[in-house]
């Protein structure tokens, strides 16, 4: 299952490819791309997974970005 999110102030382009690596790493993500540009993060998941990753993709978000 692929969707697209958008990214309410992403503010470091370093941080968006930390974010990237983090959640591309997570169990059930066959692709993770964070674009600093469009503020957008485009996650594919395997099916039925993605409220799981959703939570864990948000937790490394906030790690990096307070407010994102």
């Amino acid at each position: 299952m692929k969707k697209s999110y958008k990214l309410e102030n992403l503010g470091c382009a370093n941080c968006a490819r930390k974010m990237e690596e983090g959640i591309s790493a997570l169990a059930n993500v066959n692709s993770a791309k964070v674009v600093f540009m469009t503020e957008k993060l485009v996650l594919d998941v395997v099916d039925g997974t993605m409220d799981s990753v959703l939570d864990e993709a948000q937790s490394i978000i906030s790690r990096y970005e307070d407010d994102c």
